[in-house]
């Protein structure tokens, strides 16, 4: 589960900005048939975008995004050589379209789609088990590239002024590797899962 706030600050009927960060930690059983231990993973996924409305339906956006994953393994992984690993921190920029389609009453329907390019590198404290002939304190940098997909069907609570949805995100990401000095061309992420949100509009 990742979990965090959204704040969205409109300048104008045309321009608004949005921030959101997620937080989650969950465990890692296996990793490429290495046992883990239950290691915990901590990962961040941050956004920050500049909104310029196009009419009423479409939005498009432009900003920086922040990934991170950190691993402290525990148990039976201390055998393997290493204490904690900072392996995987980038940050990039995104550019990409929203819409916005009413459905009935306060219903509407809310979409987005966007792609991004970050750049990046891992970190590793000690020996590294994927690459144990590596010396200690290795840094191999990357760049990454992808794309965010969101679906929801969102209602306006007018009583509430608070807009509630509910719906779908998935994220594919790749890190290529290539031109560093180890054998890994590339890493894919796929994230995929239900989004539920809850939104409270005011006037300052």
């Amino acid at each position: 589960m990742l979990f965090g706030p959204a704040l969205s600050l409109k300048f104008s009927d045309d321009f608004n900005l949005t921030f959101v960060f997620l937080y989650g930690q969950f465990d890692a059983m296996e990793n490429n048939g290495i046992k883990m231990g239950k290691s915990k993973f901590t990962r961040i996924d941050s956004d920050l975008a500049l909104n310029y409305r196009l009419n009423n339906y479409f939005k498009v956006f432009a900003g920086m995004k922040y990934l991170s994953y950190d691993i402290v393994p525990n148990n039976d992984t201390t055998k393997f050589g290493f204490e904690k690993i900072n392996p995987h921190r980038s940050c990039g920029a995104g550019l990409g379209v929203s819409a916005t389609i009413p459905i009935t009453g306060n219903l509407f329907g809310f979409a987005t789609l966007s792609g991004l390019y970050l750049l990046g590198n891992d970190r590793f404290a000690t020996k590294d088990i994927w690459y144990p002939d590596d010396k200690q304190n290795l840094k191999i940098g990357y760049n990454e590239y992808g794309f965010n997909s969101n679906i929801s069907i969102a209602y306006y609570i007018a009583q509430a002024s608070t807009v509630v949805s509910l719906g779908g995100r998935f994220q594919y990401i790749i890190a290529n590797y290539k031109g560093n000095d180890i054998s890994l061309d590339y890493i894919r992420f796929i994230i995929y899962g239900v989004t539920l949100t809850a939104t409270y509009n005011f006037t300052p």
